[in-house]
C-alpha cells in the first residue's frame, strides 16, 4: 500500500509584479505561488500526483514534457488517458503554463474532448 505525502509544493522563487499586467493579475500570480503548487517540469517521469478539486479527485502520472496519464473523472477520464497538461488558470483565459496550483483550475488537453478545465484545486499531494 502506498503512502501519500501531505507536503504542499511551494515554488522556489517568487515572481515579481509585471508592470504590463493589472494589479489583479499580478496578485493572482503571487497568490498562486504563496498557496503552493508544482511545475510539471520539476517532476520526474513516473511521479504521481493526486489533485483534489472542488468536484473531482484526479490522479496524474507524469510522463515528462508536459504529458501525464490522468484518471478520476467519470466522463472524461474514468480510466487513465494520456493528456497534455497545459497549466492552471483562475477561471479565465490567462494560463500559468505547466503549473498546477491550489486555488486555480487545472487545464489539460484531452485527445477526444480537447481542452478540459477543472473546478478549483483544493489540495495537491505527491504519492
Amino acid at each position: 500500500m502506498s503512502r501519500e505525502s501531505t507536503t504542499l509544493f511551494a515554488t522556489q522563487s517568487f515572481a515579481l509584479p509585471h508592470r504590463n499586467l493589472s494589479d489583479e493579475i499580478n496578485g493572482n500570480v503571487i497568490r498562486s505561488e504563496i498557496e503552493g503548487g508544482v511545475y510539471m517540469d520539476d517532476l520526474d517521469a513516473g511521479d504521481v500526483l493526486v489533485v483534489e478539486t472542488r468536484n473531482t479527485n484526479y490522479r496524474l502520472v507524469n510522463h515528462g514534457r508536459g504529458r501525464a496519464l490522468i484518471s478520476g473523472h467519470p466522463e472524461f477520464c474514468p480510466d487513465p488517458v494520456l493528456v497534455t497538461v497545459e497549466g492552471s488558470n483562475w477561471g479565465g483565459s490567462l494560463l500559468k503554463a505547466s503549473f498546477i496550483g491550489r486555488g486555480m483550475c487545472l487545464e489539460f488537453r484531452h485527445p477526444v474532448f480537447q481542452t478540459i478545465t477543472t473546478s478549483p484545486i483544493l489540495h495537491i499531494r505527491q504519492v
